[in-house]
């Protein structure tokens, strides 16, 4: 069918093109789904699952999950100071969560923004992290923080698949666009769709 790209969700299957299924946003519960089918480890969050999937695809070999918990143990017997580097392959810890306790407090929990923080700062110092920590709180204070909205349009992506299976990505971030500029929620609702037919049509249409 020549090279163009492909514009329709594949079925997630074994022969589905890696790129391919990179390209399309898939439900947790259709990547575990895989994972079970085809023999790969179920543990871990969405990126970890859809890496080792596309791995699968790409080379048939089943990537296992031990690998990133012996990082995770490695990390528990070094002493944490304020001077120290954020590690590269940061993993919230039961000593990371110590450490930010005796320095902020026992309010500290691990927020999904701090948690991002600390994995797109490594090489930035513990100290940095402290100030970051108060600086996300004081931002959630005024009102909508960068998260949130990831949120929800991780959120109004996922409903727009499970309302439009065989639909693009495409399809759904222009929907998503044309929901922003409305009043109101930004939750999907079958009527979005209206963005993608105007597209579709000159003259009026059912």
């Amino acid at each position: 069918m020549g090279n163009g790209s492909v514009t329709h969700r594949p079925v997630l299957d074994k022969n589905t093109d890696s790129r391919a299924f990179r390209d399309f946003y898939y439900l947790k519960e259709e990547l575990t789904d895989f994972c079970r089918k085809n023999g790969l480890p179920v543990s871990g969050g969405k990126i970890e699952l859809t890496d080792r999937i596309a791995h699968f695809l790409d080379t048939g070999e089943v990537l296992s999950a031990k690998k990133v918990k012996r990082k995770a143990a490695s990390v528990s017997h070094i002493r944490i100071s304020e001077d120290m580097k954020i590690e590269t392959d940061f993993i919230c810890s039961e000593q990371h969560r110590a450490f930010f306790k005796a320095h902020i407090g026992n309010s500290f929990s691990f927020s999904v923004a701090f948690q991002k923080w600390l994995k797109d700062n490594s090489g930035k110092t513990y100290k940095d992290a402290i100030a970051a920590y108060y600086q996300i709180l004081e931002d959630k204070k005024k009102g909508k923080t960068k998260i949130d909205k990831q949120f929800e349009y991780n959120t109004y992506i996922r409903d727009f698949f499970a309302d439009n299976q065989g639909k693009s990505l495409e399809d759904a971030v222009r929907c998503w666009n044309y929901k922003k500029q409305l009043q109101g929620h930004n939750r999907y609702e079958r009527s979005d769709l209206a963005a993608i037919k105007k597209k579709g049509s000159g003259s009026s249409g059912t």
